[in-house]
């Protein structure tokens, strides 16, 4: 059976000579070059996701798909270090290839996950069959027309930076330090592009010599903590910023005026 693959990839000089390769060694190639396109589907039978994309993270698409699919991920990234890698597989992905790679080597990993995915899918579809005849059939469901992820709500975000407290629509979330100061700086000027060593400046230390990766894990931990990605936007090259698509409400939690809209 002939693999199909999604392939989200930016970069075109690793994109073409990625799906020329695949096609040589059988698979069906699809190939977009933005998280967004890459959330819409369809996705295959395995996605191999970029995690830098010039319209938002990799680790969000991941999480987007996860959202609405099981299929198969394997992450393709010059992000070497330990922490991406750990935060790539809790968020859903199968597998994580740090670039640069072999072709050989790909072509492995896709082998072996394809071949879990459709153990998995045998053993589920055995026991789906030993029900018995008896039973009433299942209601027909209509599929949906693209994997999307699920609609958000519109709900205010609140940063109080007198007592350290924020909520979303009303619910509170709870933060590190770290994450709060990050927080807070975002919402300094909403929809202003703060870059990397900004923030590092501001929310670690003038003189920080740590690992820059540290930010990307406080940015998706915060996402996720605020229940949805589109919060904070990646601005590729430049850095982040909070998204706003409308103006300061008030009426929030413990009368505090300060609240924004994603």
């Amino acid at each position: 059976m002939t693999v199909r693959a999604l392939l989200i990839e930016d970069d075109e000089t690793i994109a073409e000579p990625l799906v020329e390769g695949l096609g040589r060694y059988g698979l069906m190639v699809g190939h977009v070059s933005t998280g967004a396109a890459g959330l819409e589907g369809p996705y295959g039978d395995i996605v191999l996701l970029d995690l830098g994309l010039p319209d938002m993270d990799g680790i969000d698409v991941c999480r987007g798909i996860r959202q609405v699919s099981d299929v198969p991920i394997i992450m393709l990234t010059a992000r070497g270090e330990e922490a991406d890698r750990v935060l790539g597989l809790e968020l859903g992905a199968d597998d994580y290839l740090a670039k640069p790679f072999s072709m050989r080597e790909l072509i492995a990993r896709i082998r072996a996950v394809t071949r879990r995915s459709q153990r998995t899918a045998t053993a589920m579809g055995h026991t789906a069959t030993a029900a018995p005849a008896t039973t009433a059939p299942a209601p027909a469901v209509t599929p949906p027309v693209a994997a999307q992820p699920p609609p958000r709500e519109q709900e205010p975000l609140v940063v109080d930076r007198r007592t350290r407290q924020v909520w979303v629509g009303g619910a509170p979330v709870s933060l590190t330090p770290k994450e709060f100061e990050l927080l807070a700086l975002l919402t300094e000027d909403p929809g202003a592009v703060y870059s990397r060593q900004q923030i590092l400046d501001r929310v670690w230390d003038p003189h920080f010599h740590g690992p820059t990766k540290t930010l990307d894990v406080h940015i998706a931990t915060l996402r996720r903590k605020l229940g949805d990605p589109a919060w904070i936007q990646t601005l590729r090259g430049v850095g982040f910023r909070l998204a706003v698509h409308s103006g300061v409400r008030a009426g929030t939690p413990s009368g505090i005026p300060e609240a924004v809209r994603p």
